[in-house]
């Protein structure tokens, strides 16, 4: 055990309880600047940790081990980190609902408890399987807690612009923004029977800008809130290895929410629910009143991009041609289904009622031209 750990015990007989700190939100949103306050002020990050890169010179802190867990099973999932699609949450949700990975998950977070008694995982793919690393957390004894960053969402999409060359667009990567936040919202809040972290409901909400402006104000209130020993008893210098961490000039993105052009009704729900997650990290703001809003505001999500979705198809199925052709030019193998193996002339004498069952059968459309 840590020196630090032993002076919390010293400073608590019956010993400090198992807490796992979830780091929430997503990328380019503070998380990594979150996690690297409360990691030098003693919490323990699980090594090894991402290295450093261009687009975080700071560190990610976040454990290695996590992050590639999370890229396989949305590989497996078929889903993006940032992914804009509604139902992307039961496809990652069927996946955190496994007993094996559970398993994998909670017999992974044991040993490290060794090091530290609270612990911080932070990574911008974990909200995707939160309800898992809830239950593999209490499987271990612990108490799973919840940290969400607040960062002005035309900031997030402006960064991820500049530092990862995101080509898919600005309205594409503020209805992730919306599909991630509001169900992180969802899926943070307290469970009946599981536990709610002792104090409040088990999470807090974190402006990026607060934590820049003033650091111990804001991490001090989140280490009351949650509980968390780690952070109440910090010592000294470790306050001054994070005044010597953070940075105000961290926020280098400062774009606004006109500046991204959205559809109306994309722009007009996106400032709605980052008017909404303000006030949750208000004192008071997270209430049975604030959940109800945000059940809304995701059943209003859903039903825009169901409607968007229904009356783009074309755009998908030409963006589908596209893919072929380039294939074709670069001399590619297709895929290709049984049915296009079969000879032209052998398909051509199936009788047309025999196809169209088949091709129900398999989930196909019918073939061009055919009526």
């Amino acid at each position: 055990m840590t020196e630090q750990a032993r002076a919390i015990d010293e400073m608590n007989p019956d010993g400090v309880p198992r807490k796992v700190l979830f780091v929430a939100g997503a990328g380019r949103s503070g998380t990594s600047t979150l996690a690297g306050v409360v990691s030098r002020l003693g919490m323990h990050v699980p090594l090894p940790e991402v290295p450093p890169d261009d687009s975080n010179p700071r560190g990610f802190s976040e454990p290695q081990w996590v992050v590639d867990v999370h890229d396989e099973w949305l590989a497996e999932a078929l889903v993006q980190v940032s992914d804009s699609r509604p139902n992307a949450w039961f496809d990652t949700g069927r996946i955190c609902s496994r007993e094996p990975a559970r398993i994998r998950v909670s017999e992974w977070l044991e040993p490290h408890f060794d090091q530290h008694p609270e612990l911080v995982i932070k990574d911008p793919r974990l909200s995707w399987f939160l309800g898992l690393w809830r239950v593999a957390a209490i499987r271990t004894g612990a108490t799973p807690v919840f940290a969400t960053m607040l960062r002005p969402p035309a900031e997030v999409v402006g960064s991820k612009q500049k530092y990862y060359a995101n080509k898919l667009g600005s309205a594409h990567l503020a209805a992730s923004w919306v599909n991630m936040l509001l169900h992180t919202e969802r899926a943070t809040r307290s469970v009946e029977g599981l536990g709610d972290g002792g104090a409040g409901q088990g999470r807090v909400f974190v402006r990026y800008e607060d934590l820049l402006t003033d650091w111990v104000k804001t991490t001090t209130a989140l280490g009351h809130s949650l509980d968390l020993q780690t952070i109440i008893h910090t010592r000294s210098d470790q306050i001054r290895e994070v005044h010597r961490f953070i940075d105000p000039h961290l926020r280098r993105v400062t774009s606004t929410l006109d500046d991204l052009a959205l559809p109306k009704r994309l722009h007009d729900l996106t400032g709605q629910t980052w008017e909404e997650l303000n006030k949750l990290a208000d004192e008071g703001g997270d209430t049975a009143e604030a959940h109800a809003t945000f059940d809304q505001l995701r059943e209003a999500y859903v039903e825009l991009y169901e409607e968007a979705e229904a009356i783009s198809r074309s755009t998908a199925e030409h963006a589908r041609l596209q893919a072929r052709r380039r294939a074709r030019a670069e001399g590619a193998d297709e895929p290709r289904s049984l049915a296009d193996r079969v000879p032209h002339d052998v398909r051509a004498a199936i009788p047309p009622s025999v196809r169209r069952g088949m091709r129900k059968a398999l989930g196909r459309s019918r073939e061009p031209g055919e009526q």
